[in-house]
């Protein structure tokens, strides 16, 4: 049988979220958990993978599994998992899906505040300059008309294609926080952090919306702006088909 898990964790901590070589990984402790608790190897396979000190409101992750109680099993793991992993629920789904091929959209947020917090060291980036908003917005609009996003893929990045549809692309700020929200079908490596970058460029008034389309228009990561730190960065929202699920 096969089950999806609805996980949250703070990334600071973490190399990631794939399992590698060198280095702690959220994939790698919650296999640990799991296959302790159900005493079997249990490999569990992601939506898709987070960076280094990225964070996830909600991340998706399937599972084969007989002869479980879903509860009692993300309760079992709950008390094995450290404080900055969650598992918030697990559901049966049908025994062909794929928590990675299967999501018909993904969420990401970036936060940014610009008065020191220590409440939010790691959690958002602080950056102090001025952000020109509603410039930052028109960006976001060219960004949503477009579909190649080769400038803003890490390089060497296996991958059959650059495209993107990029469903929502919006820049909000209350106060002295900002928040950038963007919802597609599928990310690129490092795409997120790379935009957020570029548009902080078009807010400083340092890349114009020309130069924004000439970006896009390149195909060549050198020429975009800086990937911000990724401790702003949160996989927000995995959405799936309603059929998939069992109960």
């Amino acid at each position: 049988m096969r089950y999806f898990m609805d996980i949250s964790y703070r990334g600071t901590n973490y190399s990631g979220w794939q399992t590698q070589p060198n280095g702690v990984t959220v994939q790698e402790e919650i296999e640990k958990a799991i296959s302790t608790v159900l005493q079997a190897e249990i490999p569990i396979t992601g939506s898709g993978r987070t960076d280094a000190g990225v964070h996830a409101t909600q991340q998706i992750a399937h599972f084969d599994a007989d002869n479980i109680d879903p509860n009692q099993l993300g309760f079992k793991l709950n008390s094995f998992l450290g404080p900055d992993i969650s598992i918030n629920s697990i559901r049966r789904v049908k025994d062909d899906v794929s928590a990675r091929f299967e999501a018909t959209s993904r969420k990401y947020h970036y936060h940014l505040h610009q008065a020191k917090d220590p409440f939010k060291t790691g959690l958002s980036y602080y950056f102090r300059p001025e952000l020109n908003v509603d410039l930052i917005n028109e960006g976001c609009e060219i960004i949503k008309g477009w579909q190649n996003f080769e400038c803003f893929s890490k390089v060497h990045t296996e991958v059959n294609h650059f495209n993107c549809d990029i469903f929502q692309a919006k820049w909000v700020q209350e106060g002295t926080n900002h928040l950038f929200e963007i919802t597609a079908n599928r990310f690129l490596r490092g795409m997120v952090r790379a935009i957020v970058g570029t548009l902080i460029d078009v807010g400083l008034e340092k890349t114009s919306l020309e130069g924004l389309g000439l970006i896009l228009r390149s195909n060549n990561r050198s020429e975009a702006g800086r990937a911000v730190p990724p401790d702003g960065l949160y996989l927000q929202e995995v959405i799936y088909p309603k059929d998939i699920y069992i109960d």
